[in-house]
């Protein structure tokens, strides 16, 4: 690594790329990359190379010695790179609108990664996701795969059981929690110690130490929300809350409220379309923004997206690895004896000490009793939907909707079934057996 790093982004043409390329500008002085590649589909040549001059202008700009490539030859990309950061969406947006339609009308949430829209997202990406990490085990043995590709505690628990790599999952909700803390108490960062119990986005947070003062109750007995972009609002209830003794991801909305959660989808609907239906008004927008000669910059806009803080959290980990820095993060690993109720090839999201020989997940102080049962039955559908993807069996797609604790039925989930793997035949050839 003397001569600088090399870098590959799968899924450079995104929307988000703005966001790690600024992240990597501000950390240079700690990660020296010299080649940063941005690879993408013949499907995604445009938005590639709209994003990718973007990067250009952006790194030209700063004046650091960063070469950027542009690709649509994955081997060339991932070939002798350090770090492969994977940012996928195979069908596109628009299969994430049927992802989230298809259940709405039947009475079922609709999600990207929750539910049924979840379990399709994961049909689709773990055998490309898989498929990527051959070429990786074949010219970058060594190298780190930064997974952000969601269901991101899926794929990486596809990637850590089915081939070599050495993969962490990424999200952004830890850190945006930790950044809502740090504007709440007016205290930097690392004052803050917030612990995290469960999987990608269905985890609680079960201490909140702010200048080593528990800051749990105090929370709790607020009601104040941190949210994310891509779920409703609603409020949780107070009595509820002080009961559950730790804080719930906002994604846990859609197993404790899901009457609410469930009209509030439909409601959105009406009135602006499917969230991918939104997402893609705001991608469109965005690239008319990217096209700009004269934007040197990530815009404001990128916000509106819902991926905050993104490259803060992918440019944080590459940064422990890469420097030994022995760093707290909330990653997504496998759980050895962590959680002793799931197995220990489960991935789950807990905290770790980041070394440069890659992440160890910290014991957790408490798991609330009444929680384990949520974590074990979605941790059951996530194990048989990633089955299902690695075997292309529909039995086993069948027994992880039925297991899934927002599937009110056997019938209901037939009927999923049945029109989800329709609608993405086109995506799911391991089912064409």
């Amino acid at each position: 690594m003397k001569d600088g790093l090399k870098v590959a982004v799968i899924g450079g043409g995104s929307s988000y790329t703005p966001e790690i390329v600024e992240g990597f500008l501000l950390r240079y002085d700690k990660l020296p990359i010299k080649e940063l590649w941005l690879v993408d589909i013949e499907e995604g040549r445009q938005k590639l190379e709209i994003v990718g001059n973007l990067a250009k202008r952006m790194i030209e700009k700063s004046g650091l010695p960063i070469q950027v490539h542009l690709t649509l030859d994955r081997k060339k990309a991932i070939e002798g790179a350090h770090f492969i950061s994977t940012q996928m969406r195979v069908g596109l947006l628009e299969a994430r609108k049927w992802d989230e339609h298809i259940p709405n009308q039947h009475g079922v949430i609709g999600q990207e990664t929750t539910g049924p829209g979840g379990m399709m997202k994961a049909l689709r990406t773990i055998p490309a996701l898989l498929d990527i990490c051959r070429d990786i085990e074949a010219l970058s043995p060594d190298a780190w795969l930064l997974n952000f590709t969601n269901p991101a505690g899926m794929v990486t628990e596809a990637i850590h059981n089915y081939s070599r790599v050495k993969s962490i999952g990424l999200c952004n909700a830890p850190i945006g929690l930790q950044k809502w803390l740090t504007q709440k108490y007016e205290t930097p960062a690392n004052n803050i110690y917030t612990e995290f119990v469960g999987l990608n986005h269905l985890h609680w947070v079960t201490q909140v130490l702010v200048n080593g003062q528990d800051k749990l109750p105090e929370l709790l007995d607020q009601r104040e929300e941190y949210a994310a972009k891509n779920v409703p609002p609603s409020e949780w209830d107070p009595e509820f809350l002080q009961s559950l003794g730790a804080l719930p991801s906002y994604y846990l909305k859609y197993f404790y409220m899901t009457d609410v959660m469930l009209q509030e989808q439909l409601e959105a609907v009406k009135s602006g379309g499917t969230r991918a239906e939104v997402v893609k008004r705001v991608e469109e927008e965005l690239f008319e923004l990217y096209k700009d000669p004269k934007l040197l910059e990530k815009p404001k806009q990128l916000e509106q997206r819902g991926g905050a803080y993104y490259s803060e959290a992918a440019v944080n980990v590459m940064d422990s690895l890469y420097n030994d820095k022995r760093d707290i993060q909330t990653l997504n690993v496998r759980n050895g004896n962590i959680l002793d109720f799931l197995p220990s090839n489960a991935c789950i999201e807990v905290n770790c000490l980041v070394t440069g020989n890659g992440p160890i997940p910290l014991p957790v102080s408490r798991i609330p009793e009444h929680v384990k049962g949520l974590i074990h039955a979605v941790k059951t559908y996530e194990r048989l939907t990633i089955d299902a993807a690695i075997q292309g069996d529909r039995r086993l797609v069948l027994q992880a909707l039925v297991h899934h604790p927002l599937v009110p039925s056997v019938s209901v989930a037939k009927t999923l079934m049945n029109e989800l793997l329709e609608k993405n035949k086109a995506y799911l050839p391991a089912f064409d057996k």
